[in-house]
């Protein structure tokens, strides 16, 4: 069986078991649970313990009616619940008193996807940006998935920090480029044919583009070369450049060929490197979008990242993104920001986290939990519908 389904069952058994363990879950929400018959089981639960349901007051043992009504309320926000799965829930918890660890596998689970799930968003934001030649969907889903992960690192109790994963994520396949990929192409091309026909126009653009914004690595290079050949104050013509490209052995390791500077050289006409540069750099920022989102979705797939090593190496991912963003703004005039999270800054209280974090201590079961598990359930359980199995 999934382990999350078995952590699912078992958090939700021990609060119909001792509903005094809801006081240890003030942490956890409904959201967190993956299957909406769970989200609505507790969410009914939390409802009781407000409303003050007479269950909470029991000394002894707890109410037949503790179950149902928490049944009953669920019942009203979903389908296919009955007391009979109930039942199974609490036969599912081994120990009640554990209510803690197994709420801290819930949240665990509900990191992960949650991360996949805003990964996701970006993806398709910067696809759908790349295609219509924006950049602000991208931006915005970036800013929403670094609050994301703010706000859950607070949760999980943990500082969120940008580090390194000591081996490079597995991603799927790069998506097919968009149908502008020969736009960019035409852009990046027609900019190195300015800057070697304007040399001058280098200074327009040194300082906010890099040679990794260029989508063709060709290009990239060539740009590579023009800069240091204005670095170095030499004169830039088509000849300085390809020998330049010659000393870096691009021509030898078959990077470029001296046909493909030639027809770079040959195909100058009027145009602002500055307009140009805009250009590429913007196709940069919805590349580089698309490549972070799907490192952080293979990051939120592995299941054996903690979620303080997924959210900090997610936030890694993200820093690429966050360079070229802040060379866009410099390109377009504005001065750097840093991307604003986009969630509300208010954490769990500091005594939530410590009872996220804390493994379960051993307490005595109290009778009212050991008369409740043995509250008569039908001999032989029916299998559950599929909305809670």
């Amino acid at each position: 069986m999934n382990p999350l389904l078995r952590a699912e069952q078992a958090v939700l058994g021990s609060v119909l078991l001792d509903p005094g363990q809801l006081s240890h879950l003030g942490w956890l929400a409904p959201d967190h649970f993956d299957r909406p018959v769970h989200q609505a089981l507790f969410a009914a639960l939390r409802k009781l313990r407000a409303d003050g349901h007479p269950g909470l007051a029991a000394n002894t043992s707890v109410p037949l009616s503790w179950v149902t009504d928490a049944v009953e309320e669920a019942g009203n926000h979903v389908r296919g619940l009955s007391a009979v799965y109930a039942h199974t829930l609490v036969s599912a918890c081994p120990r009640p008193e554990h209510a803690p660890a197994y709420g801290r596998m819930v949240l665990e689970g509900a990191i992960h996807r949650s991360v996949t799930a805003h990964a996701i968003r970006l993806h398709q934001a910067a696809r759908a940006d790349a295609l219509r030649g924006e950049v602000e969907g991208a931006l915005h889903h970036a800013d929403v998935l670094t609050g994301v992960l703010d706000d859950l690192a607070r949760r999980w109790g943990t500082e969120p920090r940008p580090v390194p994963p000591a081996t490079p994520p597995t991603t799927a396949p790069a998506a097919p480029p968009p149908v502008r990929t020969g736009q960019v192409a035409e852009d990046e091309r027609f900019l190195l044919a300015v800057l070697v026909e304007q040399p001058r126009a280098m200074d327009e653009v040194m300082g906010w583009l890099r040679p990794g914004d260029f989508a063709d690595p060709a290009h990239g290079q060539l740009y590579r070369c023009l800069g240091a050949l204005h670095h170095r104050g030499e004169p830039i013509d088509r000849i300085t450049l390809l020998w330049e490209a010659q000393r870096r052995g691009l021509l030898a390791d078959g990077t470029l060929s001296g046909g493909q500077v030639a027809a770079i050289c040959d195909g100058v006409g009027p145009g602002s490197a500055e307009w140009l540069g805009e250009q590429v750099i913007r196709s940069s920022v919805t590349r580089t979008a698309a490549t972070s989102a799907r490192t952080i979705r293979g990051l939120a797939e592995n299941e054996s990242l903690s979620p303080g090593q997924l959210i900090n190496h997610a936030l890694h991912a993200l820093g690429p993104l966050n360079d070229v963003r802040t060379r866009w703004r410099t390109a377009n005039g504005h001065s750097p920001l840093s991307p604003a999270p986009a969630s509300s800054s208010n954490g769990p209280p500091p005594a939530r986290i410590h009872a996220a974090l804390a493994r379960s201590t051993p307490h005595p079961v109290s009778p009212s939990s050991a008369r409740t598990r043995a509250a008569p359930g039908p001999a032989a359980v029916r299998s559950p519908s599929r909305g809670h199995s």
